[in-house]
């Protein structure tokens, strides 16, 4: 397979430098976690070692992950340093109660929860802050306090959420001076389901306190999209953008495209994410068109929300595919496959600056995107810029009814394809090439 094109490096790093230079990255999610939050770090430290950077990880010793995926394990780099901690976890305790024992997720929040699940709902969210992982703060600032001391790392690494990341950074920044760069994959305040969340006034102001303090003490912060940075600079002015992408590998899927019309959704679909006008618009044509009914197929893999099968109930057993989760090579196949690749963006206050990890997964696909959401929002500019798609606001039931037509239509005609464009940007090895600019920035 080709390499990935090269981006042109920025006027402040025209250098090379001596020695390799060691960075130290705090992260909870790392294998054998599956999901998305296990990819960015990983695949970072994946190719750091070719921009002259060699990466050294901090992680949990007893995780317990509510999606595990061995196969990552595989793409640990050989003889990287991995340095590992327990921490103690009351979330896993709490979450029992919220549902007849049915483990909770962030956004994911039940929202018919026994008066107990009330109560640790409350307990959760106003005493755990900034998450339940605030336990492991302590215990890890002593840890890597001593492994500072011995051992010589130029910038300290923290990526949430879970944001007690940040607060492990920012203690170790302010007992040693060191620089330190904060990697937000999601905001802090400003999360999807944070609203959701029954905080206290005194908790609120807690979580803005904590997530201002990190900003502004931050030598640089990396966003994944551009409404996060322009949020965000109101703190700090040392930001930049660097998405989540896609990574190649040697053997290149051969895969059958579907035979029936299927429109495929990967990962988590909670409530705020269920396109209900899709299901309506869906419903609506096969109602009037018995091929289309005949030839619908709607997948989804990963785990949806309660109200998503609700409301595909309306279709027959025969158009619904469910697979709870798939290791990630299994979900490429699904998507390369698919006829269609469904990016539902959650419908909060926020949406504008969402931008789902697996948008970059499905331009690697190459198969056409169906999104609905905020149509001058991020994701929707990613799809611009690369031709893979197009999004349809939340409440337009006439051009969402149109454009799936539009693809069934091509569909039944054969011509059902994209000709995406500019996606090696996204390719993992040169969002890693622009990390490694960042990093030498903050050092320089």
């Amino acid at each position: 397979m080709n390499s990935p094109g090269r981006l042109p490096l920025k006027p402040w790093l025209n250098y090379t430098m001596s020695s390799k230079k060691k960075v130290l990255i705090i992260t909870y999610y790392w294998p054998p976690s599956g999901g998305s939050g296990v990819q960015r770090w990983l695949k970072f430290s994946k190719y750091l070692r070719d921009f002259n950077i060699e990466p050294v990880i901090y992680t949990i010793d007893n995780p317990s992950y509510p999606i595990k995926d061995t196969s990552l394990e595989s793409e640990i780099p050989l003889g990287l340093e991995v340095l590992k901690q327990p921490i103690f976890e009351p979330n896993s305790f709490l979450s029992i109660f919220g549902n007849n024992k049915k483990k909770e997720s962030a956004g994911f929040l039940n929202p018919n929860p026994t008066l107990l699940g009330r109560f640790f709902q409350y307990v959760r969210a106003n005493y755990f802050i900034p998450d339940a992982r605030k336990f492991w703060i302590k215990p890890s600032v002593k840890f890597l306090s001593n492994y500072l001391k011995n051992n010589e790392i130029e910038v300290v690494i923290t990526t949430g959420p879970p944001h007690s990341m940040h607060i492990i950074g920012l203690a170790l920044r302010d007992k040693f001076k060191i620089k330190w760069i904060s990697d937000f994959r999601d905001p802090w305040t400003e999360i999807d389901y944070f609203q959701q969340l029954p905080l206290t006034k005194k908790a609120n102001k807690k979580h803005h306190q904590l997530e201002q303090e990190v900003l502004e003490k931050s030598d640089m912060v990396i966003v994944v999209g551009e409404t996060m940075k322009k949020k965000f600079l109101k703190h700090n002015h040392n930001i930049e953008v660097l998405t989540n992408g896609f990574d190649s590998y040697e053997n290149s899927l051969t895969i059958e495209l579907d035979s029936n019309f299927s429109i495929t959704h990967v990962g988590l679909m909670n409530a705020d994410r269920n396109p209900t006008i899709l299901w309506e618009v869906l419903h609506e044509i096969s109602s009037e068109n018995i091929d289309f009914k005949n030839n619908l197929r709607i997948k989804f893999i990963g785990k949806i929300d309660d109200t998503v099968i609700q409301d595909i109930q309306v279709f027959n057993p025969k158009n619904i595919v469910r697979i709870p989760y798939l290791d990630h090579e299994e979900v490429r196949k699904y998507q390369a496959s698919s006829q269609v690749l469904l990016l539902s963006i959650n419908h909060v206050p926020s949406a504008k600056g969402i931008i789902t990890g697996k948008i970059f997964e499905y331009l690697q696909a190459k198969r056409p995107i169906l999104g609905i959401g905020p149509e001058d929002g991020d994701a929707a500019a990613i799809l611009k810029k690369t031709n893979a798609g197009n999004i349809v606001g939340f409440n337009n039931k006439v051009e969402l009814k149109t454009a799936v037509l539009k693809l069934y239509k091509d569909f039944k005609e054969e011509k059902l394809f994209v000709n995406s464009i500019n996606i090696e940007q996204f390719h993992r090895k040169n969002i890693t090439r622009q990390l490694a600019q960042v990093i030498k920035k903050v050092v320089s």
